[in-house]
């Protein structure tokens, strides 16, 4: 591997809205050294979720880059977000992000979460991504089947924090621009 090739982490997710949580594996895999930098990747439309992501997609981008600013100095340029699923059209699939990032070079490591991993094989191309990738698996607190990286994943969910904010309690567990950013826009209220 040439010395200018990176370790490139893809973090999907719906990021409705991004949470502690999330920043929790962003901070151990870069502390850890696992990848040299991370993408945040809102999902456009996701093809296996139950529901679709309940606020837009440039909302969540945004949110995405304010969780970003509020990391560490010393890991927030090694860390960005991008649009590259929200402004295709249609459901999104993890091997058309993966093929149009490969573009760069970089040796691409995907990184999901383990109840997330149970499912990789019902992905669209899933044979393809894994020949293109490699999985950082994080254990989830909580979950049945372990088999990927302890990272002391925090125990945090994304429903949790809109119900909060729909039962007009404080969101507990997302980082303070965020948390205002929510607030001055009255997101997941009522919802």
């Amino acid at each position: 591997m040439s010395s200018n090739v990176k370790k490139l982490g893809i973090y999907g997710g719906t990021f409705d809205p991004i949470h502690n949580g999330h920043l929790r594996v962003v901070v151990e895999l870069l502390s850890r050294k696992i990848v040299d930098q991370i993408i945040l990747i809102p999902a456009g439309e996701p093809r296996l979720r139950e529901q679709q992501p309940i606020v837009d997609g440039a909302s969540r981008l945004e949110m995405c880059e304010l969780a970003i600013n509020d990391l560490p100095r010393e890991l927030r340029d090694r860390v960005s977000a991008s649009d590259i699923e929200i402004k295709r059209s249609g459901s999104t699939y993890a091997i058309d992000t993966v093929e149009e990032l490969e573009k760069s070079g970089d040796e691409l490591y995907w990184i999901i979460g383990s109840d997330a991993y149970a499912k990789v094989d019902q992905w669209h191309r899933s044979e393809d991504l894994k020949e293109k990738v490699s999985f950082i698996v994080i254990d989830r607190p909580g979950a049945e089947l372990e088999h990927g990286i302890d990272i002391g994943a925090l125990d945090i969910s994304a429903t949790e924090i809109r119900t909060d904010i729909n039962k007009n309690r404080e969101p507990v567990g997302v980082s303070p621009s965020v948390r205002k950013y929510i607030a001055e826009r009255k997101l997941y209220a009522g919802k």
